[in-house]
């Protein structure tokens, strides 16, 4: 893969760094940690995280705590040489009866090499699996805000893009 389609693999990856791991039903645990894990695959490049902390359960409306996913104090890993970093904590409202979430916004830099990208994206749209606590990403668009020259101005993220798991 060459460096032009690494980065704009890098761009879309922090577009949407914000994903899910396994679906879980929510009546499987006797109660809710706080926590999220995270995965998300894009342009072949793979990003994971586990336990980052949450002010409160779903369905009450919650923030992510960043420093529990960005080194050191989280665990947030890429493979392909990339590396990301969560700008903000995310503030998540939940509708149960429709099964869907909101995220107020997420501000990620993404770095390969000696390229930096950051990306925000406002009003993310989610919708539960099930009665699970997995939600999947509607369709969304993330801005530019600052980077390169070689970082696009805006990246699209499809509906089922990401998704994230509350635990």
């Amino acid at each position: 893969m060459n460096r032009i389609s690494r980065m704009y693999g890098v761009t879309a990856l922090v577009a949407v760094l914000f994903a899910g791991g396994t679906a879980t039903a929510a009546h499987a645990r006797p109660a809710a940690e706080q926590r999220l894990d995270g995965s998300i695959v894009v342009a072949g490049q793979t990003c994971t995280w586990t336990n980052a902390a949450t002010s409160a359960n779903p369905p009450a409306a919650l923030t992510v705590d960043r420093s529990t996913i960005n080194a050191p104090g989280g665990n947030l890993a890429c493979t392909g040489g990339i590396t990301a970093s969560l700008n903000n904590n995310p503030a998540f409202t939940f509708d149960d009866t429709a099964g869907t979430a909101r995220t107020d916004a997420i501000d990620i830099t993404g770095r390969q090499s000696f390229i930096s990208c950051r990306y925000k994206a406002t009003n993310i749209a989610w919708n539960r699996e099930g009665t699970t606590r997995k939600y999947v990403n509607q369709a969304f668009t993330a801005t530019k805000t600052s980077g390169s020259f070689l970082c696009p101005g805006s990246v699209t993220t499809p509906a089922g893009g990401a998704s994230m798991l509350f635990r």
